[in-house]
């Protein structure tokens, strides 16, 4: 079961790393969709640092096992507000998309 959460929680990190840094550098596949979604650009940094720590805390809990905890925890809220987000922007289409990044944060987080 160790194997299996490790792995889990390694590839959530790289994923929510992943997109913390197509944020950060303002790639233009995530940030026009935020536009598209009414997403206020003075947010995008604060967004991104949220998935640069929870890219950081999932890790981390493989040695801490709270950081983890609460790493996946705020990762699969943010995820989920997003999932909301892409929902009320009516972009049904682009609702897998945060699902998927959430998917191994929660099966890490299941996994403990």
């Amino acid at each position: 079961m160790f194997v299996a959460h490790t792995v889990v929680t390694v590839l959530g990190a790289l994923m929510a790393g992943f997109s913390a840094w197509a944020l950060f550098s303002r790639q233009e596949w995530v940030v026009a969709p935020l536009t598209e979604y009414g997403v206020p650009r003075s947010w995008w940094n604060r967004l991104a640092t949220a998935k640069a720590a929870g890219a950081v805390g999932l890790p981390a809990g493989l040695a801490l096992p709270w950081v983890g905890i609460a790493a996946a925890i705020g990762l699969a809220l943010y995820f989920t507000g997003a999932a909301v987000t892409v929902l009320r922007a009516r972009s049904y289409a682009h609702v897998p998309f945060p699902l998927l990044y959430a998917a191994p944060v929660v099966a890490s987080l299941a996994l403990l």
